[in-house]
């Protein structure tokens, strides 16, 4: 079944395959289909160059196109990695980070390891040593997961 349906489409089945996945990626990007489409089209152009050939067996192809599916995908994220290098504000989307180091004035008591300090116009859940109310801290760390700071006594 799949030697009659590859030998009516001919080379263009990769051409069509290739495009489908190509337009998968612009209707859900996330730069993996784009890489596995290129091979199939890569394949594709293989395919109408020696489409006659004795050893370009449907089963060939195939092994053929995973082969360079998986060298595309992983030369892609060579790509990609390459370019996300260094970048001008490293803490631009951190902002519990941005806060080490600044100092503030306790808006609630630390009380059993919690309490809250005020930075700007926020109000930030902070643990730390147990201090009264106006006690100077200064902030030492930050848990990207719960937005809660980590502070000491000035």
């Amino acid at each position: 079944m799949i030697d009659r349906i590859v030998s009516e489409l001919g080379p263009w089945n990769w051409m069509v395959l290739g495009i489908v996945l190509l337009v998968m990626e612009v209707v859900a990007p996330g730069v993996f289909m784009l890489w596995i489409g290129i091979a199939a089209l890569i394949i594709g152009a293989v395919s109408l160059a020696i489409w006659d050939a004795a050893f370009w067996t449907w089963q060939v192809q195939v092994l053929a196109f995973l082969l360079l599916a998986v060298v595309s995908a992983f030369v892609g994220r060579q790509i990609a990695v390459g370019r996300q290098g260094s970048i001008d504000q490293p803490l631009l989307n951190r902002r519990g980070a941005q806060m080490v180091g600044r100092t503030a004035t306790l808006a609630e008591p630390i009380k059993n390891g919690r309490g809250r300090i005020r930075l700007g116009d926020t109000l930030w859940r902070v643990s730390g040593p147990d201090l009264p109310v106006g006690a100077q801290v200064r902030v030492t760390g930050a848990a990207d997961t719960d937005l809660e700071l980590t502070v000491e006594a000035i």
